[in-house]
């Protein structure tokens, strides 16, 4: 068995709703179809693929998501990335996120890689979780 490719990133949030609006509405994703999990979420898709499945914490009531990972969520652990330092995509077209990061109001930070064709967009998501946007050959 040999790993071939990353599948996805699931992110927990405790806004749903933010979180959803960022990575559709800002970085271009479409929501797609999930299966009938006993907690509330969404699926996030590049063309047919999922990349991010959102999981919604609820503090208040967390049973259906705590039965189904088989333990309890700790809502003060859920900002910010712990361990993971960011989630990178390869990405097209850098003027028209920065047109969209503008309208929404969604601060940003870019920076060229030395020796190398590559330019960058870093963005943090309503999780405090940092996305980064390699655009090679700009």
């Amino acid at each position: 068995m040999a790993i071939q490719t990353l599948d996805h990133c699931s992110i927990r949030t405790l806004d749903l709703k933010a979180s959803r609006t960022f990575y559709v509405d800002v970085l271009g994703m479409k929501e797609g179809d999930r299966p009938d999990f006993p907690f509330p979420g969404a699926w996030l898709y590049l063309e047919d693929r999922t990349v991010i499945h959102l999981i919604g914490v609820d503090p208040g009531d967390s049973g259906g998501l705590a039965e189904y990972m088989g333990r309890d969520i700790d809502p003060d652990t859920l900002l910010g990335g712990g361990s993971l330092d960011h989630i990178a995509f390869c990405a097209t077209d850098a003027p028209d996120l920065i047109r969209r990061l503008k309208r929404n109001n969604v601060p940003f930070r870019e920076r060229q890689v030395p020796n190398m064709d590559l330019s960058q967009i870093f963005v943090e998501d309503p999780n405090g979780i940092t996305i980064e946007l390699n655009y090679f050959g700009s």
